[in-house]
């Protein structure tokens, strides 16, 4: 995944470059979705025409001690809370989620300059707020509400769940069925959630100062920072918090509206058949929803374009041609919710295109991982004479800027030692194999020994590949582990929970590397420090352990989790259960003629990802994603109506203000985001408190209509 990234204007880090940078900023632990499509400026993301560093030579740099703030983590821990919500509502309902950076940054910010406004008028502020400390929070909060994805609570975690089983209807006896508890959840993500933090650490200078590797998000991330302590920097970040509130407060109020119209199923707004009631049975419809406009404000055109266009290509055409062959291909008296019939061909052949899409980019990267090290291996053992081949002096050694060298001075300083990161990674990994076996008996302990015995490779492999392209591959390499130890497993020695299970190591081991890498760019182009960076993460990352499963246990008990046609359909959890089944079982499951689709959507899969590389970039910027066409074919595409109206808003936007689309485009997007998602929140309460709504909104034909009514004796 490429993205672009803030460059700094001529005049000094300005503040509308550094927000159209961040803007492009994306999620980095969706296998690329929410950036794929975008590889323009993956080398320009720390091309700055002034010095940054410079702007700041007369502040002193605090030490790592005094950029660990008590209000920090305070306010990180709030932070955490507010967007674990958000993220867990985006995964159980489509699994699309973009970038909460921006937002994180700006509340942040926000947050702590209203702490520190209040005590200062008390006089009793001992420490300004810095760029440093403000990096420290954006590090606590993204590695806490991160746990709310790459938990698995809306994919492997949940597909363990008897009522993800249920649906898949192979595989979903009491062997390889593991009900969520908040307990076991708790301490399961305890035990692999820290591993991934000690995995790279000693080489963090490797990675960020001699390869000096981009890490696009974490590069935008510190512009957006050092943007907002500059003069012209918080002025706009002012502003650009009041449009937030705004537009949150007002997104939080038409959530609420809604509620009180949804007193039974298909009731409410979100039930609106906006395009006919045809339309609505083959999810063609807008549901109303802030949420997604703001997604969709937030992703590029062309992922929310690839989102309609698999919706039209999949519940427009192909489910409605393949339904015709009930009887046929599949027995008409299978429910739909069977995968012997028509739910079959939609599970496996989105199946076919993630993996087609997968397979595709970790060759890419993986490729591009291996040349990139072979060439620097060559140019640093390269003999150095002091002429050239053609008898030409050799071009001048670039000379470290100013910048750089103080960046390099402070990032070297406070060393995290290697005993630590090699003992912490050795004693977090004999735990988790000495105690994963009690929360899932199924998993063996040499399984996990084996899985952490690669782990280390894969985990340099995906943060190199990151640092290069902003792709991070730990989804990619958790399906691969649903593969290899699942079959390993066996089916009869529940093979499918152990799939599950193992693909949430290897995710928390290699997402995790690839993170804190990203941080460590962050806190370098800061200035702050990396024992500070890794303090937060670690705190941040026991932050979510907590609060992402209580979130989700609030959301299991309080709604219908996981129903196919539900609110919170969680799509991930059944295709990942069907994935480890897939390695367990074989292929034997499949309906007729849907192992040939699948090889036919593979193939399609994989060589439209290979023609966006061979074509020019201006010809590749308008071919669909094949892995975001993906997840309607599942899920319907009335998500990708609500994404692509939030395109077409943020067009017309640029179109007549583009300076101000993107300076104040996020801060809309976001408070959509957050005033929707938000309001999960009393509506679980409502829920547990068994308190109803008082109207149902719902629309019928005219012919039901006309039958209810005399039903009724109207």
């Amino acid at each position: 995944m490429a993205t672009g990234t803030a460059a700094a204007s001529a005049s000094g880090v300005g503040a509308d470059s550094l927000e159209s940078g961040a803007m492009l900023l994306r999620r980095r632990h969706a296998g690329g979705l929410a950036g794929a499509g975008d590889d323009d400026g993956v080398g320009n993301a720390e091309e700055v025409a002034a010095s940054v560093e410079q702007a700041f030579a007369d502040e002193p740099v605090p030490s790592w001690r005094e950029q660990l703030t008590v209000r920090a983590f305070v306010v990180g821990f709030i932070l955490a809370v507010l967007f674990s919500v958000i993220v867990m509502k985006l995964n159980l309902t489509t699994g699309v989620i973009p970038s909460l950076n921006v937002s994180a940054s700006l509340l942040g910010y926000f947050l702590v300059r209203l702490w520190t406004k209040a005590i200062e008028s008390v006089g009793l502020l001992k420490h300004p707020f810095t760029r440093q400390e403000n990096t420290v929070i954006q590090t606590c909060v993204v590695s806490a509400y991160g746990l709310a994805f790459s938990g698995g609570f809306g994919s492997y975690l949940f597909g363990m769940s008897r009522t993800i089983a249920i649906q898949a209807t192979e595989a979903n006896d009491a062997q390889n069925i593991k009900d969520p508890q908040l307990g076991w959840m708790i301490g399961f993500m305890f035990l692999v959630s820290f591993v991934g933090l000690f995995v790279l650490v000693p080489l963090r200078k490797v990675m960020i100062v001699d390869y000096k590797l981009t890490y696009p998000s974490g590069t935008a991330t510190a512009y957006l920072i050092n943007g907002f302590h500059t003069p012209q920097g918080a002025e706009r970040a002012k502003k650009q918090v009041r449009t937030l509130g705004k537009y949150f407060s007002l997104s939080f109020l038409w959530a609420f509206f809604q509620w009180f119209y949804t007193a039974g199923d298909d009731c409410g707004f979100a039930s609106f058949p906006t395009l006919g009631l045809e339309a609505y049975k083959n999810k063609f419809y807008f549901d109303f929803s802030a949420t997604y406009v703001g997604v969709g404000m937030i992703c590029p055109y062309i992922v929310n374009v690839s989102l309609l266009l698999g919706g039209i290509i999949s519940w427009g055409l192909m489910w409605p041609l393949i339904s015709t062959k009930k009887g046929s291909w599949y027995p008409e008296s299978l429910p739909d919710s069977s995968l012997h019939g028509l739910n079959g061909y939609k599970v496996f052949i989105t199946i076919a295109v993630i993996l087609g899409d997968g397979l595709y980019n970790f060759l890419k990267v993986f490729g591009h991982t291996i040349g990139a090290l072979i060439s620097m291996y060559w140019k640093k053992h390269a003999n150095r004479l002091p002429v050239s081949d053609n008898m030409t002096p050799p071009a001048t050694v670039e000379t470290e800027s100013f910048d750089d060298k103080r960046r390099i001075e402070l990032f070297v300083k406070d060393q995290i030692p290697k005993t630590v990161a090699l003992g912490g990674y050795v004693v977090l990994a004999a735990t988790s194999i000495g105690c994963l076996p009690l929360i899932i008996p199924q998993i063996k302990w040499y399984q996990i020994f084996v899985a952490y015995i690669f782990a280390p490779i894969l985990a340099f492999c995906n943060a190199y590949g990151s640092g290069l392209t902003d792709w991070s591959l730990a989804s990619t390499y958790g399906k691969l582990a649903i593969f290899v130890i699942g079959a390993w497993a066996g089916a009869s020695h529940g093979g499918v929970l152990v799939g599950l299970a193992a693909c949430g190591v290897m995710m928390s081991i290699v997402g995790t590397a690839s993170d804190l890498m990203q941080d460590f760019k962050t806190g370098y182009l800061t200035l702050a420090s990396p024992r500070s960076m890794f303090i937060s993460q670690v705190i941040g990352t026991a932050i979510g352990c907590v609060t992402a499963p209580c979130v989700f246990w609030l959301f299991y008990k309080s709604f219908d989790i996981g129903a196919s046609g539900g609110a919170y359909p969680a799509p991930y959890a059944i295709m990942y259960r069907n994935m480890s089944i897939l390695g367990v079982d074989g292929l034997s499951l499949l309906p007729k003629n849907c192992l040939t689709l699948c090889y036919i959507f593979f193939a399609v899969s994989f060589t439209i990802n290979l023609i966006k590389d061979l074509v020019p970039k201006k010809v590749a910027k308008f071919i669909p994603i094949p892995m975001a066409a993906a997840i309607p074919f599942y899920l319907g595409p009335y998500f990708a109506i609500d994404m692509f109206l939030g395109s077409v808003i943020l067009f017309f936007w640029e179109w007549k203000n583009k300076a101000e689309a993107d300076s104040f485009g996020p801060a809309v997007a976001s408070g959509l985001m957050c005033g929707d998602g938000l309001w999960a929140l009393p509506q679980a309460v409502l829920s547990l408190a068994n308190v109803k709504p008082p109207i149902c909104m719902k629309f019928l034909s005219r012919s039901l209509n006309a039958k209810v009514d005399t039903f009724l004796g109207n």
